[in-house]
This record gives C-alpha cells, sequence and structure tokens, in this order.
C-alpha cells in the first residue's frame, strides 16, 4: 500500500509542471444584445461546460427574501410550454445535466452537454428556453414553495445553519448580504409567481449576463452558441451596485439557547471584496491562520494543543462589497467558552505578529503546488470564468495566482491583517445547549495597532433594488436553422 501511495505521488509531482503549464487561454467579447462572454477552447474532450451568471442574487431581493432563489429554482420546472418532466427527460435523452441556482451576488444557469451535434442542439434548445422564456407555472410554483418551506423548517432544527444565519445578521446588519438567499417562512409564503416573472424580466438581461464557456468549440462555433443562448434575453441593463458594508465599531455576542450537547461557536466580521488590492495578502495569511486544516494555527491551538474540538477553520468569502470573514469550530457545551477564548487569542496574536518565515514558506508552496489541480478539469474552469467576468477581474488572473500568491510578503500580511481585521470589534455566535439566549456588547481586548482605517469600498445607491425601465418581457427564442448546421458553417462540426 505505501509504495503504491509513493507511486501515485510521484506519478502527481511529475504531471504537475505539465498542469501548471496548461493555464487556460481564455477569450472575451460581447454578443451583439450585449452579454459578456469568456471562452476557453479544451479540444481534449467532446464536450461544453457552458455557465450563465447573472446580477440576480438575493442581493436584489428587496424585501421579498428568497425571491432570487425560488426564481433559479424554478427554471427548470417548466419553460416554453414544455413541463419541467419534458425538460428533464429532453436534457437526460442526451446524456447532458442542467442546473440552476442563486447565493447572495448571483443567479446561474449551468449546462453540461456532448458537442456532437445532435446532443448539442437538443440540450441548447432547452436551456435557451429554461433561460429565456420559464412559464413558473403555479401547480408547479406551489410545490417548489412548500418544499422550500420545508426546508426552512428542518434548517431551525439544525445549530449550525441557526448560527451562520445569525451571525451574516450580526456582521452585515441592515445590508443586502445580511439577509439569507433562502428567506424566511414569511417572506417565502407571501411570494407568488407573479413576483418570480417580474424578477426575471427585469434581472435577467442581456446587459446583466455573464456567459463562461469551456469546451471543445473554435472560436467561431463558441461565438453561434453564444448568440444563440443569449438571444431571446431582453437587452435591459445593469443594476446599481450594491451599498458598500460598514465596518462594525463594536463587538457583540449572540448566546443562542440550542437543545445539544455541543456548541457551535462563530466569529466573524466584514472581510474583502472580489478584486481587492489586499485580496492576495488575506488570502495567504488566511491559509496560515486557518485555511490549512491540520497545520493551520487554528487547528495546532484547538485540537492539537487542547483537545478542544475536532475542527477549527477561519475563511473569507468575498463578494461584490467586503464579504464576511468567519472563523469557527464545535465543541461540548462546558468547552465552549475556553473555545472561543482560544481562537480569539490566536487571531490576535496572528494580527499582531503574522506568520512566521517557516510557515509563509510552507502556506506558498502548498497553495502555489496545489493550484494546477484546482483548474484540470473544465468543470472548473467555467466556473472561474463566471466568477472573472461577473467579477470583473483580470483576464490573467489565472495565468498570474501563482505569482501572486508567490510574491507575497510576512509584512504585507501583518500590515493588512492590522488594517482590515480588528479582533476587538468581531460578531460572535454560540449555538448550543445551556446558554443563555441574549446579545450584549463585548470587549474583546484590545486590537493590534490599527494605522489606518479599513480602507473604504465605493458603493452604489443603497436601495439596490432599482429595476431597469427598458428590460423587456423575455421571448421564447425561434431557432432559424439547427445548430449543428451553424456549427458546421462556423467551422466544423466540433
Amino acid at each position: 500500500m505505501a509504495r503504491r501511495a509513493a507511486a501515485a505521488l510521484g506519478a502527481l509531482m511529475l504531471l504537475l509542471p505539465t498542469l501548471a503549464s496548461a493555464v487556460p487561454q481564455i477569450e472575451t467579447w460581447r454578443t451583439d444584445n450585449g452579454a459578456e462572454v469568456l471562452f476557453v477552447a479544451a479540444p481534449d474532450l467532446p464536450m461544453l461546460d457552458l455557465r450563465v451568471v447573472f446580477d440576480a442574487g438575493s442581493a436584489r431581493d428587496g424585501d421579498r427574501h428568497g425571491l432570487a432563489s425560488l426564481t433559479a429554482g424554478m427554471l427548470t420546472e417548466g419553460a416554453a410550454g414544455l413541463s419541467a418532466d419534458t425538460i428533464a427527460e429532453g436534457i437526460e435523452s442526451v446524456g447532458a445535466e442542467l442546473g440552476s441556482g442563486a447565493d447572495r451576488d448571483m443567479a446561474w444557469v449551468s449546462l453540461r452537454t456532448l458537442t456532437d451535434p445532435e446532443a448539442l442542439e437538443r440540450a441548447l434548445d432547452l436551456l435557451t428556453k429554461v433561460l429565456t422564456a420559464p412559464d413558473f407555472p403555479a401547480e408547479d410554483f406551489e410545490r417548489v414553495q412548500q418544499n422550500t418551506l420545508v426546508a426552512l423548517r428542518l434548517a431551525e432544527q439544525d445549530p449550525k445553519t441557526v448560527g451562520s444565519k445569525a451571525l451574516y445578521r450580526m456582521v452585515f446588519g441592515d445590508h443586502p448580504y445580511a439577509d439569507d438567499p433562502s428567506g424566511t417562512a414569511e417572506t417565502v409564503s407571501a411570494l407568488r409567481p407573479a413576483h418570480l416573472r417580474d424578477f426575471h424580466r427585469h434581472h435577467y438581461t442581456a446587459a446583466n449576463a455573464t456567459l463562461a464557456l469551456v469546451g471543445d468549440l473554435t472560436r467561431e462555433q463558441a461565438e453561434v452558441v453564444a448568440e444563440l443562448v443569449s438571444l431571446g434575453l431582453p437587452a435591459g441593463e445593469r443594476p446599481a451596485d450594491l451599498p458598500p458594508v460598514a465596518a462594525l465599531s463594536q463587538g457583540q455576542l449572540q448566546r443562542i439557547d440550542f437543545p445539544s450537547s455541543q456548541t457551535h461557536v462563530y466569529l466573524g466580521q466584514p472581510g474583502m471584496r472580489r478584486g481587492d488590492p489586499d485580496y492576495f495578502p488575506l488570502y495567504v495569511g488566511n491559509h496560515i491562520l486557518g485555511g490549512s486544516g491540520l497545520v493551520s494555527q487554528l487547528m495546532d491551538e484547538v485540537r492539537e494543543k487542547r483537545g478542544l474540538s475536532y475542527s477549527a477553520y477561519s475563511y473569507f468569502l468575498p463578494l461584490s462589497q467586503n464579504g464576511p470573514m468567519v472563523m469557527g469550530l464545535q465543541t461540548r457545551n462546558e468547552q465552549a467558552e475556553e473555545a472561543r477564548s482560544v481562537m480569539l487569542e490566536t487571531l490576535q496574536r496572528f494580527v499582531a505578529s503574522g506568520p512566521t518565515a517557516d510557515e509563509l514558506d510552507a502556506a506558498l508552496k502548498n497553495i502555489t503546488g496545489g493550484f494546477p489541480l484546482r483548474i484540470a478539469s473544465n468543470r472548473s474552469v467555467v466556473r472561474y470564468l463566471a466568477v472573472i467576468g461577473f467579477y470583473d477581474l483580470p483576464l490573467d488572473y489565472l495565468e498570474r495566482f501563482n505569482e501572486r500568491v508567490s510574491s507575497v510578503t510576512a509584512e504585507q500580511i501583518r500590515d493588512a491583517y492590522r488594517r482590515r481585521i480588528h479582533p476587538d470589534r468581531l460578531a460572535t455566535v454560540l449555538v448550543g445547549g445551556e446558554q443563555d439566549s441574549r446579545s450584549q456588547t463585548v470587549n474583546n481586548g484590545a486590537s493590534a495597532p490599527a494605522e489606518a482605517a479599513p480602507p473604504s469600498v465605493a458603493g452604489g445607491d443603497a436601495t439596490a433594488t432599482a429595476t431597469p425601465a427598458s428590460a423587456g418581457a423575455p421571448m421564447q427564442v425561434p431557432i432559424q436553422a439547427p445548430v449543428r448546421a451553424l456549427i458546421r458553417a462556423a467551422g466544423g462540426e466540433g
């Protein structure tokens, strides 16, 4: 067994230089009606991965929390007169995969299909109908709505979910990010199909869309596919930028009583956004602090030295505006306070001192060595393309990722953490047995020196729910010629 493992590891090490040199070459353009396209040719497999993303996440819900998620979830439940079963059977008949979803920033529709002309034609036809002409049938809406309400009730019995939602409310206050994408029982119950149609009409537009394509197509064929997919989208316009996220002014502690022998402990604050100038120092720093599993500082202090928890972690979730920085663990009820103190002390020490030279060297090798495997599949590359396009990241983001990581210094990490992370202003949530269910202001101790306040992030209209007046009703796409003929004319059957 050991010999086989060593042989496999050796083979992987030999493969890594090849993977590292195979950074996707991104091509980009806009369709005739204004949709942004990012394309990577991947001729090794006769497949196409396609992802269409819209600035239509839950941050655009307004007061109807859950609207974006329910809209995205209903897209495949009936479109252009086809039932959900007919759509599913059509996708299955050509071995394709079709999905949709939404998070706080974006909504998406994804397709994976063979590039065999017959399969590609059928899959693209169904994708286009789902994307541009959803029916939101009343009967199916009621079923999906009831399933959502059941899921919300079940989530109330999960201490992890209860704690996460509470932390977001504390970290983000009255910002749209505070509300969970799934909504609440009250808001979801109040939704009607007309609300979904209106949301779709205003947000699923060409100007608000980014198309990511990775697969066995030429540039000319990819242009044909992109035009077909976006053809039925109204031109529309992008919504206003979300407002900036306010920094926390003081520490807050919320204890939530929950019938369990374990307590979930969460600490958090606003972190960073996509494209943030401090992205790489904070990213590498977090890898050392709590993002690298067993070798992280948090795991060493919490698990290895004290045995307080099986796992402890930290992460940043960058969004259009500053997303959360989160630390967390799960421990026995009687150990919760000690575990919270250890996490806080570890963060305070890291903010004050940063990483050691050995920790930084190990982190840089680990991140850069593992990166090729993160872009080794078309499915992962198409997700990266969607992120690059949606957040307007540089096209050389993947190409220069390892270079930018490798250039991070210990001083840059210390500087970024001292300016951006404030242990004395953390939001803290404890969910478990024997909790005094209340919120209180806490002083987590003096923060590390902060020579400069966290840089402000330019935002837009605080309402963030303005609907574009030019967005018209989506139309069903009349495919004038079979897809196979268009692709053949663009450069072969691909």
